[in-house]
């Protein structure tokens, strides 16, 4: 695990997973439907307990003010800050991985209340660096 600094707020387009766990590979086609892969944008899952269950989201950074009407997504801003992190990659060859990493990320006693457990996929999604933010 490692400290990572974060930069910039990131604006996020998000559509929510139907359930979680067994909704998030759905929400995460359904979002490339809408917004196509680009070298330009990155792409994150979002998750938090809200409410009595957890709810997931897939997410694509935001590019242009306009993109979340015309695709019809939610906007979320991924806020900047410092957040302990861990890289996994080639994660697709254990998914299990990422809730067992969450598990110790959570762990630590600074964690942010209203921060999210934040996938951030990169390398045309092999990899995946796992982050929750931490208090200021």
């Amino acid at each position: 695990m490692e400290s990572i600094e974060l930069e910039k707020d990131i604006p996020l387009l998000c559509l929510s997973a139907t359930s979680f766990p067994a909704g998030v590979l759905a929400a995460h086609e359904e979002l490339y439907r809408r917004v196509p892969p680009s070298k330009e944008r990155s792409y994150f899952g979002i998750s938090r307990p809200e409410g009595d269950c957890i709810v997931y989201r897939a997410a694509a950074e935001q590019l242009h003010p306009a993109e979340a009407v015309t695709h019809g997504l939610e906007c979320i801003t991924l806020r900047c800050g410092r957040y302990i992190s861990c890289f996994i990659p080639d994660f697709m060859q254990d998914v299990s991985v990422i809730g067992r990493t969450f598990r110790q990320l959570l762990q630590h006693p600074d964690l942010d209340p209203q921060g999210y457990c934040v996938e951030w996929y990169g390398e045309g999604g092999k990899n995946v660096t796992l982050m929750v933010r931490l208090r200021k």
